[in-house]
Parts: structure tokens; C-alpha cells; sequence
């Protein structure tokens, strides 16, 4: 009897283990079904350089395309800046060109035919020197012309030194210090005129995507700083749906894995990938429904919607899907 009941226990032992492994396989392979909200990016669109808005050409509403124009401010002050760029470009550039040719030809041969002519000067002087050293030993002529002639001659020879210096600075050019200088003034003025350009590029607002313009934040006329929000665009790609799923469920939302979306606005479901599953658990937001998940710990899905329309639309509730037996 006691035998009999061993039998009996482990008997109900075991089919308590068949019913529970057939009821976590029944799970794993069951369709789960997610709540989400969709949620399409925003752009807050606004001019990089300051001034008054000239004109918008869209309102509210309005459908774009990538790279449409938007507005423009008024340009007038960003043109004077770049002509006055572009002038002090041209003169730099023609310094910069002059310093790296070196002195011209002719101021060279004139310093040669002045450093000849003082060379004679001086050779003169020292003739006229000589002669009166030798008078005044003699008692011919007196100190006083002695010292002119000392005088003279040092004159002469201060001026030919000077003259041969002055040649050989222009024989040699300039020094590279200062070709170094005018060469980094040049680029300077490169650089000052290619900002200039992109200021006066920046007067022109664009769609950087295509999208749906949510917001007219200001009217022309109005002087506008650099940064200042002027319209919101709502992309229309791509759209992500935000889900979560339990951690049970963890296993069969690996990215990649395809889904089905369903909205109150259309009857057949849109089809999607989950794009990104969070690696960090977090509580159930309260804008999920389900009851029973409402308290428990939850990961954060994105799904990227594939081929998404105008029914769309920013924090409306979906529903996602995956099907039975999906890995």
C-alpha cells in the first residue's frame, strides 16, 4: 500500500511538470499583443544668423519637401559684409603676391647705380683725405682743411655703407617673417570671405527633410537672433511607434523582428521592425493599458513603421502585434 502511494505521488509529480511545460510552450508560442503610441521626430527650424524676417512662404499645415525654401531674412546687411570681404580678400591676396615676386628689377639696378655712386663718392673723399695728411705734414695747408677732409670722407663712406646695405636687401628680397605674415593675412581674408558666404547662404531657410509644418512661430518683419525658432516641422519618415514589453516576452522582440500595427483609423494593420529594444528596465508608463502589466517592469521598444501615411499622426495609441510563433 505504501508503495502504491509512492507511485501515485510521483506520477502526479510528473504530470504537473508536462502541464507546465505545455503551458510555457503555449505561452512562447501565443501572439503578443503590445500597446504604443506613435512618435514622429520634430525639427524646430530657425535661422543660424540674425536679422529681420523678410518673408515664409508656408503656413501651417503645409506639406514639404526636403531642401524646399522656407523664408528668408532680410539680406542687404549680409551683402555689404561680403563685398567688403571680398575687397579685402582681392587686396591681401595682391600683397601676398608682391611680397613672394620680391622687389621689381628696376628699384634693384637703381639701388646698384647709388651704391656706384657712393662707392666713388667715398673713393674721392679718401683721395682728398690722403692728399691733405700729407700737406699738413708738411706745413702746406692747415688742420682745419685736414679736418673737412676727415669729415667728408667719413660722410661718404657712411652713405656707402648705407647704399650696399639697401642693395643687398633688395637683392635679397624680403624676409621670410615677413612673407610668413602676409601669407597667413591672406588666408585670414580667405577665411573671413568664405564666412561671409555662408552668412549670406544662412538668410535662406530650408527643409532639411521632408515634413508637415506644425507651427508659425513668428511673421515677417520681426527681428529675429541667431537660433530663434521660427517653425516646427513634423517629419514624415521615418515614424517610430514607442512599446513595451514584459520581460517574459523579452525573448521573441529581438530587433529585427517584423510586427504588425494596428490604429482606430485604418482597417488594415501597417507592417514594422523593431528597430531598438532598451538594454535598461523601467516601470510602465501610465499611458499603457494593459491592466496587468500596469504595475511590473517593462522594456522599451522602437518600431519603425514601414511605408507610413497621413493617418499617422504624433502620440496616437496603436496596438502591436506579433504573431504566434515568432522568435
Amino acid at each position: 500500500m505504501k508503495k502504491k502511494g509512492i507511485v501515485v505521488t510521483l506520477f502526479l509529480l510528473a504530470l504537473l511538470a508536462v502541464t507546465i511545460y505545455v503551458y510555457q510552450q503555449k505561452k512562447h508560442g501565443a501572439e503578443i499583443t503590445l500597446s504604443g503610441n506613435v512618435d514622429i521626430r520634430q525639427v524646430n527650424l530657425s535661422f543660424r544668423v540674425a536679422g529681420r524676417l523678410k518673408n515664409l512662404h508656408v503656413d501651417e499645415g503645409a506639406q514639404v519637401a526636403a531642401g524646399a525654401v522656407l523664408g528668408e531674412l532680410d539680406d542687404a546687411p549680409y551683402r555689404i559684409a561680403l563685398a567688403d570681404a571680398r575687397a579685402n580678400q582681392a587686396a591681401l591676396s595682391a600683397h601676398h603676391t608682391l611680397y613672394k615676386k620680391g622687389y621689381r628689377k628696376e628699384d634693384i639696378l637703381q639701388a646698384a647705380d647709388t651704391l656706384t655712386a657712393r662707392l666713388a663718392a667715398q673713393l674721392n673723399a679718401d683721395q682728398l683725405l690722403q692728399r691733405q695728411k700729407k700737406l699738413t705734414g708738411t706745413g702746406a695747408a692747415s688742420q682745419r682743411l685736414l679736418d673737412e677732409a676727415q669729415s667728408g670722407y667719413d660722410q661718404a663712406s657712411a652713405l656707402a655703407q648705407a647704399a650696399k646695405e639697401q642693395y643687398k636687401e633688395l637683392s635679397s628680397g624680403y624676409r621670410q617673417e615677413e612673407v610668413a605674415e602676409v601669407e597667413a593675412n591672406s588666408r585670414r581674408a580667405t577665411a573671413q570671405l568664405n564666412n561671409a558666404e555662408l552668412q549670406l547662404n544662412d538668410t535662406v531657410l530650408t527643409a532639411p527633410k521632408g515634413g508637415i509644418i506644425l507651427t508659425r512661430a513668428v511673421e515677417p518683419g520681426t527681428m529675429l537672433s541667431a537660433g530663434s525658432t521660427v517653425l516646427t516641422l513634423s517629419l514624415t519618415d521615418p515614424v517610430w511607434v514607442r512599446a513595451y514589453v514584459a520581460e517574459p516576452d523579452l525573448g521573441r522582440v529581438a530587433p529585427g523582428t517584423r510586427v504588425s500595427v494596428y490604429t482606430d483609423a485604418r482597417q488594415q494593420p501597417y507592417s514594422g521592425v523593431v528597430g531598438f529594444v532598451s538594454p535598461t528596465s523601467e516601470f510602465t508608463p501610465k499611458n499603457v493599458e494593459t491592466a496587468d502589466l500596469r504595475t511590473a517592469l517593462v522594456y522599451r521598444l522602437r518600431i519603425v513603421v514601414e511605408q507610413p501615411d497621413a493617418l499617422l499622426r504624433q502620440g496616437m495609441p496603436v496596438t502591436v502585434k506579433i504573431a504566434a510563433g515568432n522568435p
